[in-house]
């Protein structure tokens, strides 16, 4: 087992945050998960990968568009999100 799948096994929800450099839209939802992380602390893990160092991963999942936002809860796939989302509507589909 690799380390992002044993980080999708957490028990707390794991929001996954595909995106690129390049990327404008994923540089505006920077400030919205480190907004989201101010609100939700230790309740939920977020974590970001970089589509362009992670080929392989990001295949994996069929991540077409970044950024792509994913929750994963005990290795659960629990919602996936393509573009920019609010950090309320972020923490709402968390559940925390």
């Amino acid at each position: 087992m690799n380390k992002f799948d044993e980080l999708i096994q957490s028990e707390v929800p794991v929001l996954v945050d595909f995106f690129a450099t390049w990327c404008g839209p994923c540089k505006m939802m920077h400030p919205i998960l480190e907004e989201l992380h101010a609100k939700v602390g230790d309740k939920a893990r977020i974590v970001t990968i970089d589509v362009d160092k992670n080929e392989a991963l990001s295949a994996k999942y069929n991540v077409r568009s970044v950024p792509t936002l994913m929750i994963f809860q005990k290795g659960e796939l629990k919602w996936r999100g393509s573009g920019v989302h609010s950090a309320a509507d972020l923490e709402k589909l968390l559940g925390v």
